[in-house]
């Protein structure tokens, strides 16, 4: 893969993991940030344990429209809006840190 960590198709797949209080709207916040940024939610898993909010997204990104530095910064500016922790990594980068 080149530098911009492409898949076959041109596109980007990135890992978003949000972590914190449970409170409503933060699904629809994470979203509403992908979508505006052109970015595909291609798989979803989110839990409540114990009032702790849990979610884990693989996401598809045309970096030709957007930048993974871009959605990064702009789903890092959700932490304090909502209370939560939201974090972007590329797949592989994630992978290899995780050794899945």
């Amino acid at each position: 893969m080149d530098s911009t960590q492409a898949t076959s198709n041109g596109k980007t797949r990135i890992v978003v993991t949000t972590l914190g209080a449970d409170r409503s709207g933060i699904v629809a916040a994470v979203a509403t940030k992908l979508a505006e940024n052109d970015a595909n939610i291609l798989e979803i898993s989110q839990a409540i344990l114990d009032g702790i909010f849990t979610m884990s997204m693989i996401v598809e990104l045309d970096e030709g429209k957007t930048s993974f530095k871009k959605l990064s910064e702009e789903l890092t500016s959700l932490n304090d809006k909502l209370g939560v922790q939201v974090q972007a990594q590329r797949e592989d980068v994630f992978k290899f840190m995780y050794r899945i």
